[in-house]
């Protein structure tokens, strides 16, 4: 009975929206990356650093500073979050873990004095945002412009990572992810490298959070919450599904970057899905960590699989 009264264009109708999110939140799943992939490093800085961005930008749109300003301000001040959680690690010895908990604990006060209140809205009737969720439910022009205009910043974004992490210190920073101690074998700071790809990490997550702000036209100290399931979510299901893509050509880290924000998408498209059939709102939290449990099983699945296969040959 129910799937009876599910009506297949009301899914349609939320297939724009759906992409939209994923993009801008595809964004914060590249700083996610970095960190968890690149830096081998649990950072749970993310659900703080992007409701920092995103009450910093809305706070100086309100005060009328532009919105495009507005952006890199969210980028700098996530970079200087993720330089706090980077000092409290490697200056005090914390565990990674304990000082992004730390870090992120301390930003909901920092968000709430930053915004005055719990939540700050901005109309997109008043101030020309970057980004609103009204461009893509207008005319044909408007939803060309920002899917183009997001579509073509995260290329850009892709690309200045590429080029970045392909510089001496760039494999300095993946070197110590990758064996600490060979790093500093081999003279690298690996202090210093930690500290810096926390501080680009949650770069890109503040960034997203001032983009996500314009876009629903409104910052929340809550709009972070379960942030890092769902980078976790789009870096899980892009290594799946395009892992094996990737890895066979000739950019493969440019291909890589790209199936994070193409997991990202994939990601708020099954929410979206989800909503269609009616499932309860309130268990989207437990319905992504289901999907990230799901995505990350099935790589030791197919270990499994294939070491059975070979011992029957």
């Amino acid at each position: 009975m129910i799937l009876l009264s599910l009506n297949p264009l009301s899914l349609f109708r939320a297939m724009p929206g759906a992409c939209a999110q994923g993009l801008i939140w595809g964004i914060m799943a590249l700083g996610v990356y970095i960190t968890y992939r690149l830096l081998d490093f649990a950072d749970l800085t993310v659900d703080g650093s992007l409701a920092l961005g995103g009450a910093t930008a809305v706070m100086l749109i309100r005060a009328g500073v532009n919105p495009w300003i507005a952006l890199i301000a969210a980028f700098a001040i996530g970079m200087l979050a993720g330089m706090i959680t980077g000092l409290l690690h490697t200056v005090l010895g914390i565990p990674g873990i304990l000082s992004s908990i730390l870090t992120q604990i301390s930003l909901y006060s920092i968000n709430l004095n930053i915004m005055g209140k719990s939540n700050q809205a901005i109309n997109v009737d008043q101030y020309k945002l970057v980004v609103s969720l009204r461009y893509i439910s207008g005319d044909a022009l408007s939803k060309f412009m920002f899917y183009g205009g997001v579509i073509g910043g995260c290329l850009v974004l892709i690309a200045i990572l590429y080029c970045y992490f392909g510089t001496e210190q760039g494999q300095a920073i993946r070197a110590t992810g990758c064996n600490m101690n060979m790093a500093k074998a081999q003279g690298i700071n690996t202090n210093f490298h930690t500290v810096l790809a926390l501080m680009i990490s949650n770069g890109l997550v503040g960034l997203c959070g001032g983009l996500y702000a314009q876009y629903q036209g409104a910052a929340d100290v809550n709009m972070g919450r379960g942030a890092i399931v769902i980078g976790l979510a789009a870096v899980i299901i892009g290594e799946v599904l395009f892992g094996k893509f990737c890895a066979k050509r000739k950019m493969a880290f440019a291909f890589t970057l790209m199936s994070v924000i193409v997991g990202a998408i994939i990601y708020y498209i099954v929410i979206a899905f989800v909503l269609w059939l009616k499932m309860p709102s309130d268990d989207m939290k437990l319905f992504s960590a289901l999907v990230v449990a799901i995505f990350l099983w099935i790589p030791e699945l197919k270990g499994k699989h294939s070491k059975k296969g070979v011992a029957k040959q």
